[in-house]
């Protein structure tokens, strides 16, 4: 039994079962990996995969058993690798963060920017994606540390913190109707065209139950992943914009007008995630502190050895 047998399983059944995604992963060959596959289920006794003549196609039901072993193996042979460098070279590394762009582009320069002046050979790896692929990336191992909205919450191979609030805010044109509102209904944002974010990103759902629930059936003609590209084209005066309210930067919006929305639509918490049962190095959990100062190193171990 060695390592590459593990990956090779792991993989497979990451990578649906195919195993020429599952070799181009691994820098190696299809026959290599379906040959360590087989020799990994002789020396076990066991078939980990259903097949299909020699397409696999699913787990068995020991092989299920067997996989979740094989991911406990595979992590704490990682956080063995961690652990050397954590006494090797304690202020050394890579940081690698998965996250929206809306916390990469508003929240996280101030953070990064405190953490380099004190971790200045740790190199900073920034990952941004939807929610659904921060949170694999983190559970994969390909980043440390997931910051998004409360989708984070739903992975139980995450454990995530809660670490601040946020409110949606409408902009317009500074010429709009809506722009001498000091206080706007949904109502009167269902009388123009809307652009917000796309399903999934950046608290959309709350914007869509908040319409839902008030039986109005919005028009939104646009949907953008970016706050700037959404502001961008509110200034073309193609609709009224939704937004973060922490996306608001008068440098970038000169020309529109923000209105507060809080009242319209439910709060958003901002979570950050880690992978249950990883080994954190030293700089990772000074970088969680410092973007969220509320929580404490024993606090974040504590839950981390939970079920792991």
């Amino acid at each position: 039994m060695n390592f590459q047998q593990l990956r090779s399983v792991r993989e497979a059944a990451r990578r649906g079962f195919n195993l020429t995604e599952v070799a181009n992963v691994l820098f190696t060959s299809q026959p290599g990996v379906s040959r360590q596959i087989r020799e990994l289920e002789e020396e076990l006794g066991v078939e980990v995969f259903e097949r299909n003549g020699k397409r696999l196609t699913g787990l068995t039901e020991p092989g299920r058993g067997i996989l979740q072993i094989i991911e406990r193996l595979l992590l704490e042979a990682e956080n063995l690798r961690q652990a050397s460098r954590e006494y090797t070279g304690e202020k050394t590394g890579v940081l690698k963060i998965a996250t929206t762009h809306t916390q990469a582009r508003y929240v996280l320069p101030r953070v990064v920017q405190g953490f380099r002046a004190a971790f200045p050979q740790v190199r900073i790896a920034l990952q941004q994606g939807t929610p659904e692929h921060i949170a694999e990336w983190v559970i994969s191992g390909k980043a440390d540390i997931a910051i998004a909205t409360e989708g984070l919450s739903r992975f139980d191979e995450l454990v995530s913190f809660p670490c601040y609030s946020w409110s949606h805010t409408v902009v317009v044109p500074q010429d709009h109707p809506l722009a001498s509102r000091t206080h706007i209904r949904l109502q009167d944002l269902a009388a123009y065209p809307l652009i917000t974010y796309d399903i999934g990103f950046t608290g959309r759902s709350h914007i869509d139950e908040a319409f839902r629930e008030a039986g109005i059936e919005p028009d939104i003609v646009l949907t953008a992943m970016d706050s700037d590209v959404i502001q961008q084209y509110v200034a073309l005066g193609m609709g009224v914009g939704i937004i973060a309210s922490m996306a608001i930067d008068q440098n970038r919006t000169q020309g529109l007008q923000s209105i507060e929305a809080a009242h319209l639509f439910a709060p958003n918490v901002a979570r950050l995630a880690v992978r249950r049962g990883a080994y954190l190095r030293s700089y990772i959990y000074d970088f969680i502190l410092q973007f969220a100062p509320e929580l404490k190193r024993a606090e974040i171990e504590n839950a981390l050895s939970v079920g792991s």
